[in-house]
């Protein structure tokens, strides 16, 4: 059987203006343990799992004892904002422009259970998603590509026709890792020039931005 088509998509400051979000509540939790990390140093290292994002703020040789901890309290403290969430310019219209392509859309989120069912409830596009990951479905988060293997897996979609659309350079490299072309958008707050030096295949300001330069894109490009 073919593999199918299909474009996988970062949720977390891609489809979901949530990146300052974390890099606040991070802040936050770091500093009630006494850590004070600058938030420009914080905001780069959001779209890691919580494992890999405190060992690059912190170093991998600390005292671990507290990152269970810290972790809980980002998760309380990001959770204050889930009703107020809003999407990125053009979200919903992104996913069902590739769906009505007959692509699949798939959904490749670290996020945790319930809250990739409140992002989801925010995108408001449940008709046009194929498969949805969430942090269960991953040994390692990103950089490795284990989240983007299980949506794969779970979508049918094949990696040789898969492009994949993220807003952090940890998107862009976990891509890279499974030979699956990243599209970068900057809404999360990380550069074009980044984004292309970690190697993404092409920048958009935003989803509406992809969406409108949709018929050039890399998603065109996609093997018949």
């Amino acid at each position: 059987m073919t593999a199918k088509r299909g474009v996988l998509f970062d949720v977390d400051g891609t489809l979901v203006d949530t990146t300052y979000l974390h890099a606040v509540a991070w802040w936050e939790v770091l500093r009630q343990h006494d850590r004070d990390v600058p938030m420009a140093k914080i905001h780069r290292a959001i779209g890691m799992g919580s494992d890999r994002l405190l060992d690059h703020l912190l170093g991998s040789d600390r005292d671990k004892d507290d990152d269970e901890t810290m972790s809980s309290a980002h998760d309380v403290l990001y959770g204050a904002w889930w009703e107020r969430l809003r999407p990125l310019p053009g979200a919903a219209d992104l996913l069902r422009a590739c769906a009505a392509e007959g692509l699949a859309v798939v959904l490749a989120s670290s996020a945790k259970a319930p809250e990739l069912k409140q992002l989801r409830r925010v995108i408001d596009a449940d008709d046009v998603i194929t498969a949805a990951t969430s942090s269960a479905d991953a040994e390692e988060s990103k950089p490795a590509p284990d989240i983007l293997e299980a949506a794969l897996e779970q979508s049918g979609v094949g990696a040789e026709r898969a492009v994949f659309v993220g807003d952090s350079v940890w998107d862009v490299k976990a891509a890279g890792k499974l030979g699956i072309p990243c599209i970068g958008l900057t809404c999360g707050g990380t550069s074009a020039a980044e984004l292309l030096d970690a190697g993404a295949v092409e920048t958009y300001e935003n989803p509406a931005d992809l969406l409108a330069a949709l018929d050039g894109s890399a998603v065109r490009k996609l093997p018949a």
